[in-house]
C-alpha cells in the first residue's frame, strides 16, 4: 500500500512539474519571426561568407532587419534572391552577374626556380620557400591550390598549366578564394565579359619578359589602339574598363605578347607563347 501511495505521489509530482513547465514555456517564449526560416531556406547553406556575415543563418537575420540588402548573397541565384524578396515584401533589380577571375596564366609556361616542387600542397608554404615561391616572377599564380581548398562550390581548380582556374559556370563569386590568396591575383569580374588579360605583373617590360613568356610588358599598344578608350596601362599591365569595353577586340589583335584574349564558351583561357 505504501509503494502505491509513493507511485501516485510521484505521479502527482510529474504531472505538476510536466504543467508548470509547460506554462513556462509558454510564459518566456521568444517568438521568431517565421519569415527568418523562409529566408534561410532560400540560402545555399554553405557558409562561405561572401556576404560579409558568419554565415548564412546571420545573413538571413541581417536580411529580415533590415541590415543587409535582400541580394545580399552572392551565391544565391535570381530566383533564390526574388524568393527573398517576395518574403519580404519587396522588390528587388536584377544585379549584374560576377565571376572571380585569375589575373595569371603562367604557370608551366613561365620561368621556375626548381624543376619539382616538394611540400605542402600551399600556396602560403611555397612562398616560404623563397620570396616568390617556385616562380620567378613575383606576381604570378604559384598553382599549389590554396583557393581550391577555399571554394565551397567546386568553381576552381589548377589548370593543365599549374595555374588555378575558374569554372564561369559554378562559381557564386563569394570571393573566398581570392581572400586566401596570397598574390592576390584573383578578382571580381562581370559574367558577360569577353575580353582579358591574364597577368598581374607590375615590373617593367624587359624583367616581365625575362621572367615569364607570356607577360604584359606594358608596351602601351593596346591602350593606344583602343577605339573606345577602355584598355589603359597602369603600373606596367594592361588593365581594362569594362563599362566602355566593346569587345571589339582591337586590343587582342594589336598585343605583341597575344596575352589579351579571347575567353572561349567554357570559361577557359588559351594565350599564345610568344617564341623568344
Amino acid at each position: 500500500m505504501n509503494i502505491f501511495y509513493a507511485v501516485l505521489a510521484l505521479g502527482a509530482l510529474s504531472g505538476a512539474f510536466g504543467l508548470l513547465l509547460a506554462v513556462a514555456s509558454k510564459v518566456f517564449e521568444v517568438k521568431t519571426d517565421p519569415r527568418l526560416e523562409l529566408i534561410q531556406d532560400c540560402l545555399p547553406g554553405a557558409n562561405c561568407g561572401g556576404c560579409g556575415f558568419a554565415g548564412c543563418a546571420a545573413c538571413a537575420s541581417a536580411i529580415l532587419e533590415g541590415k543587409a540588402p535582400v541580394n545580399a548573397c552572392p551565391s544565391c541565384s535570381g530566383l533564390q534572391t526574388s524568393r527573398i524578396a517576395a518574403v519580404m515584401g519587396v522588390k528587388v533589380e536584377a544585379a549584374e552577374r560576377r565571376v572571380a577571375f585569375v589575373r595569371c596564366s603562367g604557370g608551366t609556361r613561365a620561368g621556375h626556380k626548381f624543376d619539382r616542387y616538394v611540400g605542402l600542397e600551399d600556396c602560403v608554404a611555397a612562398m616560404k620557400i623563397s620570396g616568390n615561391g617556385t616562380l620567378d616572377c613575383s606576381f604570378g599564380c604559384l598553382g599549389r591550390g590554396t583557393c581550391v581548398t577555399a571554394c565551397k562550390f567546386d568553381a576552381i581548380h589548377i589548370n593543365q598549366y599549374g595555374v588555378a582556374e575558374v569554372d564561369r559556370e559554378k562559381c557564386t563569386c563569394c570571393m573566398q578564394c581570392a581572400a586566401v590568396c596570397p598574390r592576390k591575383v584573383i578578382v571580381s569580374m562581370p559574367y558577360n565579359i569577353d575580353i582579358v588579360v591574364p597577368c598581374a605583373n607590375k615590373e617593367t617590360g624587359a624583367a616581365a619578359k625575362s621572367h615569364c613568356g607570356i607577360s604584359c610588358i606594358g608596351c602601351h599598344l593596346c591602350e593606344k589602339n583602343c577605339p573606345s578608350g577602355a584598355i589603359t596601362v597602369k603600373k606596367n599591365v594592361a588593365v581594362i574598363d569594362y563599362d566602355k569595353c566593346t569587345s571589339c577586340g582591337t586590343c587582342v589583335t594589336k598585343c605583341p605578347r597575344k596575352l589579351i584574349t579571347n575567353i572561349h564558351a567554357d570559361g577557359r583561357v588559351a594565350p599564345v607563347v610568344v617564341q623568344q
